[in-house]
């Protein structure tokens, strides 16, 4: 989302990482096609709490418009876990 500063940092983190343009969208409608040329490879991120759907229709949206391969390429691995409060446990 636009006014998610998780997002907007994803947008600064690809700039600084060498890509040649990012874009922050919302679904596959705010693609902007037209600014979109003359790639071979594309990377889509998206923030924790995006729903894994819109990122698979904005994947649908390239394979629409072109031969695509989809590759999954993990960068780091986390493995934090959250303890629910006192409370809640000892209720359970």
């Amino acid at each position: 989302a636009p006014n998610s500063s998780n997002s907007r940092r994803l947008v600064e983190v690809g700039e600084r990482a060498g890509a040649k343009a990012a874009y922050l969208v919302q679904n596959a409608g705010d693609i902007p096609w037209d600014k979109i040329t003359g790639f071979t490879s594309l990377g889509i991120t998206a923030g924790a709490s995006a729903p894994e759907i819109l990122v698979d229709e904005i994947i649908s949206a390239f394979k629409e418009r072109y031969d695509t391969t989809v590759s999954t390429i993990t960068t780091a691995t986390e493995n934090v876990a959250f303890k629910l409060p006192r409370q809640l446990r000892e209720d359970a």
